[in-house]
């Protein structure tokens, strides 16, 4: 993947979710939460898309800039978290990334995500997409990127599907209890098309 490719991938991202706001807001809404996740999740997309940088590095790290100086919120925070790991571990001068330096690379922003939340899976939350996510790219990356992709993408996608079957333990809408069982995770819904977005190529 080029340096280019990978910008494109949240110029793509950041128009998919837009056309998703509402949707992302009454799940949000529907599962306890504030009901405010698809005005997040637009924000912090279009925040993403608008970093600039020379190779992977400066580009992560503008992408953390953006998120920190131009919006505010859980969502930006924990987004924030991933890609400083991520640009924490990308070499400077890097303009292209192998498969398994992709995959590499994600695991990286997991591990430092795991600093800031104690979310796993099965807890009702974005990490119900992103952990299934990133384990699939370390598993299909000898396969190549656009199989490693699919296959992040039809896990995210199975992940986020799931929380609908899952009783909330963290946010606002861990205090329905029993009551959040039923709607589908909207941190989980915004990252698994995100990662569809990926898969897209």
């Amino acid at each position: 993947m080029t340096l280019q490719e990978f910008k494109d991938v949240w110029k793509r991202a950041a128009e998919k979710i837009a056309a998703r706001e509402n949707d992302y807001s009454a799940l949000d809404a529907a599962a306890g939460g504030d009901g405010d996740h698809g005005e997040a999740i637009v924000a912090a997309t279009r925040a993403l898309a608008a970093a600039e940088g020379s190779d992977f590095k400066s580009l992560l790290e503008d992408m953390v800039s953006h998120l920190e100086s131009d919006v505010s919120g859980s969502t930006s925070s924990l987004y924030g978290t991933l890609f400083e790991g991520m640009a924490d571990a990308v070499d400077a001068g890097k303009v292209e990334l192998s498969a398994p330096e992709i995959a590499d690379l994600f695991a990286a922003g997991l591990e430092e995500l795991g600093f800031a939340t104690k979310a796993k899976v099965g807890d009702k939350t974005f990490m119900d997409a992103l952990i299934p996510a990133v384990e699939a790219l370390k598993a299909h990356a000898a396969e190549g990127e656009a199989a490693m992709f699919a296959a992040a993408a039809a896990a995210a996608k199975a992940g986020s599907d799931a929380t609908a079957q899952m009783q909330a333990k963290f946010g606002r809408a861990k205090n329905l209890g029993e009551r959040s069982i039923g709607p589908i995770d909207a941190g989980s819904a915004s990252n698994a098309d995100i990662w569809g977005c990926f898969a897209a190529g």
